[in-house]
């Protein structure tokens, strides 16, 4: 039998052999493990969530609040996949092939679906679906070895996450697969199934080329339970992390990137073109790693869902590549808790809490403190929006936006502001009005400019823009309402 991942104190001696598929039993002064129906509570618990995370992306979608970077750029990638083609987004560029840009080769499976509804909710959709289902494993882990009540803590607390809330509030990321894979991963890890463990980690290296690396400390993790099988298991998916990462990195994705590169490694330094010297080096892989202020505050926010208690176990390594790469980047939006790209943090640090759980002793102080902070943190992340009246009323403008959009004819080529491409990829080939290397001279150019988003271009500037191609004499005016301007190119 393979030691115990987490048990740092003696335990009691069993009084029968312990099997593999032994967890954590009761313990004097705690819950006892759950005797009603299997997976009923981490099923009900996944279901809530997948409703409440529908309910907001979808309703975001339906406000024209989603935009083309990034829900865009992924349907524009879906739908290539549907017509059986690889990956192609306009929104990169006039047939930018997107393998060059990210290796996310697991968008292929929502290809099906888009093919039946081929609209960006089904995106939207999906992706909730993705993230609700690591749901189930942590949850029932948590129940089975600390009760129902471990089971709700854990499973709202991943649920109501700020890390999830964000990515779910924010479009549609290719990391919603990556989710439910590390969920089912490391509690595998945990319960000491090696097996398991290796099988549901080796497809991350489809969603993304960073998460080779993590897919190798989940390989370090399996191969320190000291079992000579466990090793050779833990050894062969460490090296196959490493390698597939780096493979993807420095050949497959330079080999589609039409510059014949990987565009993200000049976000950090000594890995771009421009080395800087050693000192240089030394000190931002030091202090650089936790300053400025918001990476050491980003720490506090992942590690305060638990409790602080998830640094009690080693399972907490699997969130350190993409700590490290997100706070090595000399791009700032990495840093901080906005957008999604904590979502991949949380089935880890959850993980790591029901792992700590399976010690002996009391849990009470310890599900407590969890539920505090998802309780005080929830209505400062997206989730609380569906609690606001605002979510669910309509401005009357985006009738008008509708109707404008229904002028332009499918397959035409669209600039559009960047909250109104969404609602065009499934039937154009769209780009961001005023973004740099888009198509030149598209066909139609649909402008909000009563309320410009202020991305890629400021207000000032979109206006600007606007007003100079409409002098040029090369477009003429469809429509001027409600402040959307719809012109369409001469002749």
């Amino acid at each position: 039998m393979p030691t115990r991942l987490t048990t740092l104190l003696p335990a009691p001696r069993p009084s029968r052999p312990p099997s593999r598929n032994d967890t954590a039993g009761p313990v004097a002064g705690t819950a006892r493990p759950s005797r009603g129906v299997p997976w009923a509570t981490a099923l009900s618990l996944a279901l809530v969530c997948f409703v409440t995370y529908t309910a907001l992306s979808v309703r975001l979608h339906q406000r024209m609040l989603t935009t083309g970077y990034d829900l865009g750029i992924f349907e524009q990638a879906v739908r290539s996949y549907a017509h059986g083609h690889l990956p192609v987004a306009e929104l990169k560029g006039p047939g930018f092939p997107l393998l060059g840009d990210h290796f996310s080769p697991v968008l292929a499976l929502l290809a099906p679906l888009y093919r039946v509804w081929p609209t960006p909710v089904t995106l939207l959709v999906a992706q909730a679906a993705l993230f609700a289902v690591a749901v189930i494993p942590l949850a029932r882990w948590a129940e089975e070895v600390r009760g129902r009540r471990a089971a709700l803590v854990v499973g709202l607390g991943y649920g109501a996450s700020w890390g999830v809330a964000q990515a779910v509030g924010f479009d549609f990321h290719e990391v919603c697969f990556a989710v439910p894979l590390l969920g089912f991963s490391l509690t595998a890890v945990g319960r000491g199934r090696a097996r398991a463990a290796a099988l549901w980690a080796l497809p991350l290296l489809l969603v993304k080329e960073d998460l080779g690396l993590t897919v190798a400390v989940v390989g370090l993790l399996i191969a320190r339970t000291g079992e000579r099988d466990d090793r050779r298991t833990g050894g062969a998916l460490f090296l196959a992390g490493v390698l597939g990462s780096f493979l993807e990195m420095l050949v497959v994705i330079p080999a589609f990137n039409p510059g014949g590169t990987f565009a993200y490694s000049s976000s950090v330094p000594g890995a771009g073109s421009a080395t800087p010297g050693v000192g240089e080096l030394l000190l931002h892989y030091t202090v650089g790693l936790v300053t400025p202020d918001t990476k050491a505050q980003t720490v506090l926010a992942l590690l305060s869902v638990t409790g602080f208690l998830a640094v009690r176990s080693p399972l907490l390594w699997a969130a350190l590549p993409t700590l490290l790469w997100r706070f090595a980047s000399d791009n700032q939006a990495y840093w901080g808790t906005g957008y999604h790209y904590s979502a991949v943090l949380m089935p880890v640090l959850f993980a790591a809490f029901v792992d700590v759980l399976t010690r002996p002793g009391p849990v009470r102080y310890a599900l407590a403190a969890s539920a505090a902070v998802t309780v005080l943190l929830l209505p400062q992340f997206p989730l609380w929006q569906l609690t606001q009246p605002a979510t669910w009323h309509t401005d009357p403008r985006l009738a008008t936006a509708r109707r404008l959009m229904d002028r332009i004819p499918d397959d035409a080529t669209v600039a559009a502001s960047n909250r109104l491409v969404p609602q065009l990829t499934n039937r154009t080939r769209v780009s961001v009005f005023g973004l740099g290397g888009s198509r030149p001279d598209p066909e139609w150019i649909i402008d909000d400019s009563a309320q410009p988003q202020g991305w890629p271009i400021s207000p000032d500037d979109d206006r600007r823009l606007l007003s100079e191609v409409r002098d040029n004499g090369r477009y003429r005016t469809v429509a001027d309402q409600d402040g959307y301007v719809l012109l369409q190119r001469r002749p």
